[in-house]
């Protein structure tokens, strides 16, 4: 990308009301509003509101949606990714390698059950991790690796999976942006030893509150994080394990049924936003100054939970673009290394550079099925008011 002689008082005017929102759920609830408010009141008529019998058919939906062995509810996608470690007997003196680029609950829950997060650099064009980079980072503590399928592209599961298979690691997925996402045709989540899913209002498949997901490949650790979630037991009031509280509420997961019967189409409606993104950046000619997702290879199907760019002089762009009403938001504008939370491993400034580099530059768009192509066309429009004009 080159510079731009754009005038920069124009990203200081204040921000202005949205023009419309960064992502519209009372649109995308406007259209399911009848089966949501069923399903809600099907649920107060059970009174059945803990673990009861929408959990397990949910569970046993999503399973046979993702083509997973095994499916087990829980309270959130950070308890999700707990659970996986804690069933997998990750902890004290273990290492799990991670990607520097990503919410802080996929390095935190690695700390939460004592073991460390070790990072190692992402690739510049999808923000996953760099799996070219991973043996360096192995030790005879590593234990996992816990790749992350950031902003709904599956990461490079065929080199992840060889690199771990080599070294005798555990892979845990980190599939909270990314339900439906596919690699190579198999659902991501499920390729690996265990997978995790968020169900935060935010997410493709968002929930009327947190939820979560654990999918896993065999039947021995599906039944830890089974007994983990409800404080280790089997049987009521007896505990074989050392576990937490976790459950997926049934409320959430009466409401998740109805919106995954609509993920696919929800999907395709992301897709086409994207794919109108790309074309009208190039009519616009923006390539001078800003990076955007390329059609994936066939192999990587995007679900698109954001549609990333890299931008020139990305602050100034966001100041101004809020100034005129359009919303964006920054995932993520510290890499996790450089958190105070986890100063105490020691990383430094400089340590991953291609990370370090994206959080200065990403900048995410609307996009979501109810976009409306005017909405869209007006982001574009004052992204090219920005480089194009000096105005």
């Amino acid at each position: 990308m080159t510079s731009s002689a754009v005038d920069k008082t124009k990203a200081t005017r204040p921000p202005a009301q949205p023009l419309f929102p960064f992502l519209d759920l009372k649109a995308q609830f406007a259209s399911i509003r009848d089966e949501v408010m069923a399903a809600v009141v099907r649920v107060f008529e059970s009174q059945q509101f803990i673990l009861g019998s929408e959990v397990k058919q949910f569970e046993d939906e999503v399973a046979a949606k993702l083509g997973a062995k095994h499916a087990i509810g829980c309270a959130s996608g950070t308890d999700a990714l707990i659970l996986a470690l804690m069933a997998c007997e990750i902890g004290p003196g273990d290492e799990v390698i991670t990607s520097p680029f990503s919410f802080v609950a996929t390095a935190g829950s690695i700390a939460q059950v004592g073991a460390r997060p070790v990072f190692v650099d992402i690739e510049p064009d999808t923000f996953n991790l760099d799996a070219k980079k991973l043996p360096a980072a192995i030790t005879g503590r590593t234990t996992a690796i816990l790749p992350v399928h950031l902003f709904g592209l599956p990461a490079d599961l065929h080199a992840i999976l060889a690199t771990a298979k080599a070294h005798d690691l555990l892979v845990i997925e980190d599939a909270a942006q990314a339900i439906g996402s596919r690699y190579n045709g198999q659902s991501v989540g499920t390729a690996g030893d265990v997978g995790c899913f968020s169900f935060f209002p935010s997410k493709n498949l968002g929930a009327a509150g947190d939820g979560g997901l654990v999918t896993a490949s065999n039947a021995a650790t599906s039944e830890r994080l089974r007994m983990i979630r409800v404080h280790g037991s089997k049987q009521k009031y007896f505990h074989d394990l050392q576990g937490i509280n976790s459950r997926l509420d049934t409320l959430q997961a009466a409401v998740l049924r109805v919106k995954l019967q609509h993920l696919d189409r929800w999907a395709e409606g992301r897709t086409g936003r994207a794919d109108r993104y790309r074309r009208l950046f190039a009519e616009k000619g923006l390539g001078r100054f800003v990076s955007w997702p390329s059609v994936p290879p066939p192999a990587f199907h995007h679900v698109y939970n954001q549609f990333t760019i890299r931008a020139e002089r990305r602050d100034e762009l966001k100041a101004f673009l809020g100034s005129v009403g359009i919303p964006t938001e920054i995932y993520y504008p510290l890499c996790l290394h450089l958190q105070k939370a986890f100063a105490h491993l020691g990383y430094q400034a400089g340590d991953f550079p291609v990370a370090e580099k994206a959080s200065t530059e990403v900048l995410a768009l609307p996009i979501f099925p109810e976009l409306t192509d005017s909405q869209q066309d007006s982001v574009v429009q004052g992204i090219a008011e920005f480089y194009l004009t000096g105005k």
